[in-house]
């Protein structure tokens, strides 16, 4: 969450989905602006995650180009959006029952 933010990322949300799905514990759910930004983002995620916590991702998928990037920790996913891309599949609708622990405009 503190990465998104401080790199600008827009409409931040930490989700605890641990009593409505067994594919993980938190979803972490950003936007950012252009490819530049969300590849900034997800290599300080990374970058971030490997100092602090000594931890990799089990799995990257997506692209910056096609406005989905999702990062994969095991207890934790990351979701970086375009924000035309994350209006489109609304995961924050998909996963309502989930409770919002953090949430940065």
């Amino acid at each position: 969450v503190e990465v998104i933010a401080d790199k600008k990322g827009e409409d931040v949300l930490l989700l605890d989905i641990r009593d409505v799905s067994i594919l993980a514990d938190y979803f972490v759910i950003g936007s950012a602006t252009s490819e530049r930004q969300a590849k900034a983002i997800i290599e300080g995620i990374k970058q971030e995650t490997k100092q602090t916590f000594d931890v990799r991702p089990l799995h990257v998928e997506g692209e910056s180009a096609a406005g989905w990037i999702l990062v994969d920790y095991g207890g934790v996913v990351v979701h970086l959006f375009a924000p035309e891309v994350r209006a489109y599949y609304a995961l924050e609708r998909l996963w309502r029952d989930g409770r919002i622990v953090v949430r940065m405009l």
